[in-house]
């Protein structure tokens, strides 16, 4: 266990001495175990989308300023419905998905990049107001 933890210290340690520039979205990707079936979904950042039975909200997008295109993290909240409480909530890594995902018998979820300035700009909307949120359905990827 003190190994375990270790480690995480120690690959957290470059990512809190890396300059880091937050983004207006992201690129993510939804799996069904069962069916087979995959979307790529854009979100910018506050907005949700609704992919079988998960609402998956990008809470916040990052990625390193000196190489945007290196690497990309993001916040996610994802709810499951007739859930009460989400069934995650974190960061999770492009590069190494692994080490923080949705623990989910049926779905998966992972970050495939943020929007960056070197990227065409994903078809994003501005971040909606405190209170409101915008739902939009998953493109078929």
């Amino acid at each position: 266990m003190i190994r375990l933890v270790l480690s995480f210290v120690l690959l957290a340690s470059p990512l809190a001495a890396q300059d880091v520039t937050s983004s207006v979205g992201g690129t993510l990707r939804w799996l069904d175990k069962m069916t087979g079936e995959t979307a790529d979904i854009e979100l910018g950042r506050g907005q949700a989308a609704v992919s079988g039975r998960l609402t998956i909200q990008l809470d916040e997008c990052r990625y390193p300023t000196a190489n945007p295109s290196s690497d990309a993290f993001a916040h996610l909240t994802i709810s499951e419905e007739k859930r009460e409480a989400p069934v995650f909530s974190g960061w999770m890594m492009a590069s190494s998905p692994a080490i923080s995902a949705l623990e989910h018998p049926r779905y998966d979820v992972w970050v495939l990049r943020c929007v960056t300035p070197d990227q065409p700009q994903l078809d994003v909307v501005p971040e909606p107001a405190p209170g409101e949120e915008d739902v939009i359905a998953p493109q078929e990827g």
